[in-house]
């Protein structure tokens, strides 16, 4: 590891104090407001000015003895507030799943020495040893006391799609917020995409960096839309002149004709014709079918008005890392001898194949070589998408060879290999990826050609691209190198 620690020479805590610690300072979990209850739900949806429109409208046609029309207005009344409680439960589900994602189950050494236990996240404590590796998602913000190549996938807080390096740090290193390489910390919901650590739980629950986010989320108050006001101010407007237009028909009608039965109806009436009813019933359609869409797109909108507010956007303000897209990454380029080959966008159905180039199958047969089989890094999925997409029906993908030797990425060399052996026999392969200044030192590039390279490099780095090397190389069984 990093360091010489070893989890021998640090000590977790007894069942005792963690139950303590639980007990006062509380699970660890996100806030969360608590899910609204349907009355809650449809009183806010009848408050809205063109539902309550809606409801006085069909109110007074069944005052009026007009069953039919009175019935049909409150049947729509019934609609919106459906419409309104699928998305409502819709949004709720994916909450709780990302409640879940950030509560995960954790492996702690307890009782003071080297007894490892697998308890729910929620049930992790301040001051708890955590066990991390490869594909665990981290249950807490803590200290990294010991690691192996450590690196773990911060994209849930910072939006940036590329891990991040982790170094060992000590008991007493105050935690930090996240971004950036070579930090001792890991936070909750983050994911570990490599190696192997060790870590002392500094924070839990809405005390942890997402926590804060959450707790900054619950104390939102939401705000009425440009629409919700403006229609607001209409319905006053139209609810005031016809009341004061009604109350006049009843008045004349009343002293010229001494009938003041027919002239309450007659005033009545003329408030129904006034009253634009149809109003609300289209603009909950409108913002209904925006919903629909939205949801198509994988985009989920708790409240129906927020459509609205999306529609209205005419520009979107975003930071260099894209965090409003897929957050994933994908191969944009490739380069093998002096072609270089523009890749095609990911098709959104992964059953879709398509065909490559010869002179680039060997490119991706070894940038897939050089990493893990089922990985979790965003570079190496990547890759492997890519190899599906392109490799499926050549013979480049070889899921029959095994695993000798890996060489993990380190701070001295950035670049990582592994050794492969082929069930027939013969040389071993080797395949080694990492930034393409290290690809070059390890195949002992001659000036001209590293400058060369260097050229291209810089090409492709001013598109905003990230730039990994790949190499291959064949030995003999004895250990002694047949070619590269």
């Amino acid at each position: 590891m990093d360091e010489a620690l070893d989890i021998d020479d640090v000590r977790g805590l007894t069942e005792e104090e963690a139950d303590r610690r639980l007990r006062e300072e509380g699970y660890n979990e996100l806030p969360t407001a608590r899910p609204r209850a349907l009355l809650a739900i449809a009183l806010d949806v009848v408050k809205e000015p063109m539902l309550f429109l809606l409801v006085a409208s069909g109110a007074i046609y069944l005052a009026v003895g007009d069953l039919s029309e009175g019935s049909m207005l409150l049947g729509f009344v019934f609609v919106v507030l459906g419409i309104t409680f699928y998305q409502e439960r819709k949004t709720e589900r994916a909450l709780e799943a990302l409640r879940d994602l950030t509560s995960p189950r954790a492996l702690v050494v307890r009782e003071g020495e080297q007894r490892r236990r697998r308890i729910a996240g929620r049930e992790v404590v301040r001051g708890d040893l955590l066990i991390l590796s490869e594909g665990d998602r981290v249950p807490a913000d803590a200290v990294l006391l010991s690691c192996d190549h450590f690196s773990a996938d911060e994209s849930l807080l910072t939006g940036e799609s590329a891990p991040v390096r982790k170094i060992s740090g000590n008991e007493s290193t105050e935690i930090e917020r996240p971004g950036g390489n070579d930090l001792p910390f890991v936070y909750a919901g983050t994911l570990v995409v490599g190696g192997l650590g060790i870590a002392r739980v500094r924070a839990t629950g809405e005390r942890t960096e997402i926590g804060r986010i959450g707790r900054a989320l619950r104390e939102i108050a939401p705000e009425g839309t440009h629409l919700q006001r403006e229609t607001g101010r209409l319905v006053r407007l139209l609810a005031g002149l016809g009341l004061l237009l009604a109350a006049a028909v009843v008045v004349v009608y009343g002293l010229t004709r001494d009938d003041w039965l027919n002239g309450f109806l007659a005033g009545i009436t003329l408030a129904m014709a006034i009253l634009p009813e149809e109003f609300p019933v289209i603009l909950t359609v409108f913002l209904a079918l925006g919903a629909w869409r939205m949801s198509q797109k994988q985009v989920l909108t708790r409240r129906v008005p927020t459509i609205e507010t999306l529609g209205a956007a005419t520009v979107l303000c975003v930071d260099k890392t894209g965090t409003l897209t897929l957050n994933r990454m994908s191969v944009g380029r490739l380069f093998a001898g002096e072609t270089i080959l523009d890749v095609a966008p990911e098709p959104f159905s992964p059953s879709e194949s398509e065909s490559l180039p010869d002179a680039f199958h060997e490119l991706v047969e070894f940038a897939i070589l050089a990493g893990q089989r089922d990985p979790l890094d965003p570079i190496e999925r990547a890759l492997k998408r890519l190899g599906d997409r392109t490799l499926s029906q050549t013979e480049h993908l070889h899921d029959d060879w095994v695993l000798v030797r890996e060489y993990p990425l380190s701070s001295g060399l950035l670049a990582m290999s592994h050794v492969w052996r082929l069930p027939g026999g013969g040389d071993d392969v080797v395949a080694a990826k990492g930034a393409p200044e290290a690809i070059a030192s390890l195949c002992r590039f001659d000036p001209s050609r590293f400058e060369a390279l260097s050229r291209r490099i810089d090409a492709m780095a001013e598109g905003g691209m990230r730039i990994l090397g790949v190499a291959r190389a064949r030995f003999k069984r004895d250990g002694h190198p047949s070619d590269q």
